[in-house]
């Protein structure tokens, strides 16, 4: 249904472009197929009212028959092009993308994270790029290193990008870049034994294009078992029988001593725009952030460290790259919600797994600045990340977390609605080695949340059921908590 459902959308979408009365019958045929073969699936009252929008279409004088003159190639000449997404690229072949290409691009970063058994190194464009790419890594009769190299299109390398760059991790040792031909830059990755796989997709807004290369499959377990709080060799120390991997910090009664919070979007990402004009995601994300940071320093006395402190721009990887390095116990991104419809609202809590729901994957592909094209490879990536303890833990954490700012926010307001714990694919929180969660404190769209959110008070209620959620996790899982002095809190974050 839902399959039916887009493709009567693309018709009514190209009827739009081409005026031709074809296009809306060929639309409303799919609609009304759907609604008669699926009449209990939900995509059935979209259907409806697709057709209800788009069927006076047929009575305007606007759209011609289709023996009528054509009119949709004057349009297309009249009209810049649209900028379509590029398609995600599931293979190893030398296959082209699809995206849109501008004049007046350029390479203006190259920058890589490296983990036990990931690189991920990510080329920053000033626009959408175009680019194909090969896999050199059986080339070892002509005594080459295996090696990827991606070729990117139309695009001018700035002066400061480097020609080469020294990883020397367990997948990567070297990339390196150049001008190939006139119109192509050649980024070209040198693998190591240990590299098994690779993927390649784009980011929006900024424009990025992003390839992971994953090691082999020792070396993946070696950091799929490896947990800042639970560790395959402390766990094995354990007698008797092997515990649940939920239950492994309840039993080893490890603390919770650093916290990381991250105020979503900033800089010039703005993140969704507020119902209220000029009030923006990054300026409420921020303001929750800072409270619940002092919050946290003084009634649980833990250490806590901000992702940013300003409006500042961090990219989605460098988040959990903060929180990794600082070896945090715990990852709380803060976010608002948003929809088309201003009447949507509520309260949600996210962890890192595979999206249920189609609401979900919207969420998802709004805070990934991506496509949901782009959620369903990230989707197939997931179990090279994850394993049960860490998603158990994180689950957890957010049922507790969302339980405790509802029943928080509901003692002093009104038209409090608990959408619940969810699950979907966010990049914030991908690659974390920690419970992590990412908090969707109210919808910034909607006119009644919105003037709350910019209240002081309505934020630290928030914030009170934030800290709520945290104790009863602590409380429930038996992690002891390091309370510290007054000096020691004056360094803490």
């Amino acid at each position: 249904p839902a399959a039916m459902y887009h493709s009567g959308y693309l018709y009514f979408e190209l009827a739009d472009i081409s005026f031709l009365k074809k296009d809306v019958l060929s639309g409303m045929g799919k609609m009304e197929k759907l609604i008669r073969k699926y009449p209990s699936s939900r995509y059935k009252y979209r259907a409806l009212r697709a057709l209800k929008d788009n069927r006076p279409k047929l009575g305007s004088q606007k759209y011609k028959a289709s023996n009528e003159k054509d009119p949709v190639g004057a349009i297309i000449k009249s009209k810049e092009p649209r900028i379509t997404k590029p398609k995600i690229i599931y293979t190893k072949q030398n296959i082209k993308n699809t995206a849109y290409e501008k004049k007046g691009n350029s390479l203006t970063d190259i920058r890589f994270h490296t983990h036990n058994n990931r690189t991920r190194i990510v080329v920053d464009t000033k626009h959408e790029v175009k680019y194909s790419f090969n896999d050199l890594n059986r080339d070892g009769k002509n005594q080459k290193p295996p090696r990827i190299y991606i070729d990117f299109k139309n695009l001018d390398l700035s002066k400061k990008i480097s020609p080469a760059y020294q990883i020397t991790d367990s997948q990567v040792s070297n990339i390196r870049v150049a001008k190939y031909d006139k119109n192509t830059i050649r980024l070209v990755i040198d693998l190591k034994k240990n590299a098994r796989d690779f993927k390649i997709f784009s980011l929006f807004k900024p424009y990025r294009t992003v390839i992971d290369v994953w090691g082999d499959s020792k070396t993946k377990s070696k950091e799929v078992n490896q947990h800042p709080l639970v560790t395959k060799n402390l766990a094995n120390k354990i007698p008797g029988k092997k515990p649940a991997p939920g239950s492994l910090v309840k039993q080893l009664a490890l603390g919770v001593n650093k916290i990381v919070i991250d105020p979503g979007h900033g800089g010039k990402d703005y993140g969704a725009p507020g119902y209220l004009k000029g009030y923006h995601e990054k300026q409420v994300t921020l303001a929750i952030a800072k409270t619940l940071a002092e919050k946290i320093k003084k009634e649980l006395g833990y250490n806590v460290l901000l992702t940013r402190d300003s409006d500042k721009y961090l990219t989605l990887e460098q988040r959990t790259d903060i929180a990794n390095r600082n070896k945090a116990d715990l990852f709380i991104s803060i976010h608002t919600n948003a929809a088309r419809n201003k009447k949507a609202y509520g309260i949600e809590t996210y962890f890192l797994n595979l999206a249920t729901d189609e609401d979900s994957i919207s969420v998802a592909a709004r805070e990934n600045a991506t496509s949901t094209k782009n959620i369903s490879d990230l989707q197939t990536i997931l179990n090279d990340l994850m394993r049960d303890a860490k998603i158990n833990e994180s689950s957890r954490l957010a049922t507790y977390v969302q339980d405790g700012i509802v029943s928080s926010i509901k003692k002093n307001y009104n038209y409090i609605k608990n959408r619940g714990v969810r699950q979907a694919p966010f990049y914030v929180l991908l690659g974390a080695r920690m419970p992590a969660v990412l908090v969707e404190v109210s919808f910034i769209s909607n006119p009644r949340e919105c003037k709350r959110l910019k209240s002081k008070a309505y934020r630290e209620k928030l914030c009170n059921g934030i800290i709520q959620g945290i104790k009863r996790y602590i409380n429930e899982t038996g992690s002891r908590a390091v309370f510290r002095g007054p000096e020691a809190l004056k360094h803490s974050g």
